[in-house]
């Protein structure tokens, strides 16, 4: 009984930071797009302009394509969902406090953004239509060319601690945070993360040169629970990469679960601003710099991170 209490309280604790991260960036991006725009803010329009934005797609009708995959169609969107949850579930909060704590955190993280190509493919197959499947084909593309330097940016956070947990590196962070011990791993993971989330200038497999890409057939109901997913997942990886680079909840005066909220608001605010302040890369030239450029720059950030170590 207190085993099934404590998996409850996980997964409500887990879905309540997603859903208030969720929030979070809603507000995030309509300040980030005003700011860059040069509009006034009003803190009125920033309040409702999510909720409006969501009751909109919730009252818009459903429209599908000819002999669709209904159950691939519901599936991404789940999916997604489910990897952003199990990315989420493994973030440290305080000393002692984490939902779910497996020795090789970092493993259980690191496939949860593999297998997002799967759910961003199986989106793009369902529709049964041209652009859908172009821009799950080009996600493809781009996933195959993230990985690696997302597994070598995260892989030097796992050396300071000597371990894939990661409670053990938050914990190593103590006496200094990882994103001073190797500056350039943030960066890299951030530029990770914009693929992985499908935001801004990353956002290649439902831009606009494809008419929406993989949701170019979405409407309605379908289209939020795609977009809610995806937000989801750029919450998970904000949370993640703050108790990877920015040492969790270590932090003075302020309880644990106040500093990883802080931040994983200023990670998710950066992303807010990309996607309004920086124009969308081409495909072709995400690839180039992905595979000469990223790649030996998280080679360099491992060897600077080992011979800080030694």
């Amino acid at each position: 009984m207190s085993v099934a209490l404590d998996a409850a309280l996980g997964v409500a604790a887990v879905g309540g930071m997603l859903a208030v991260g969720s929030l979070a960036l809603a507000f995030a991006d309509e300040a980030a797009a005003a700011a860059v725009a040069g509009a006034p803010l009003r803190p009125r329009r920033l309040l409702v302009a999510p909720f409006r934005r969501a009751a909109s797609a919730l009252l818009t009708a459903t429209t599908t394509t000819e002999r669709p995959d209904g159950g691939g169609r519901a599936l991404a969107p789940a999916l997604l969902a489910g990897l952003a949850a199990l990315a989420m579930s493994m973030l440290p909060l305080a000393p002692g406090v984490v939902p779910a704590d497996p020795s090789t955190g970092f493993v259980v993280f690191s496939a949860a953004v593999a297998f997002v190509m799967i759910a961003v493919f199986l989106h793009g197959w369902s529709p049964n239509s041209t652009l859908p499947l172009h821009g799950a084909y080009r996600f493809g593309a781009v996933a195959l060319s993230f990985q690696i330097p997302f597994l070598l940016a995260m892989l030097a956070t796992a050396l300071p601690a000597q371990s894939l947990s990661l409670v053990r590196i938050v914990e190593a962070q103590a006496p200094l945070w990882n994103v001073i011990r190797e500056p350039l791993g943030l960066p890299i993971y951030l530029i990770v993360g914009l693929a992985v989330g499908l935001w801004g200038p990353l956002n290649l497999p439902d831009a606009d040169d494809l008419a929406g890409g993989t949701s170019a057939e979405d409407s309605g109901l379908a289209r939020w629970l795609w977009e809610a997913a995806r937000t989801s997942m750029l919450v998970a990886v904000a949370a993640l990469g703050s108790a990877a680079f920015l040492g969790g909840y270590l932090g003075p005066l302020l309880p644990g679960p106040v500093w990883v909220a802080l931040k994983t608001a200023l990670l998710l605010a950066v992303m807010a601003v990309a996607r309004h302040a920086l124009a969308r890369a081409r495909i072709e030239r995400f690839v180039e710099v992905a595979w000469v450029l990223l790649v030996p720059l998280a080679l360099l950030n491992v060897f600077v991170s080992g011979a800080f170590l030694l």
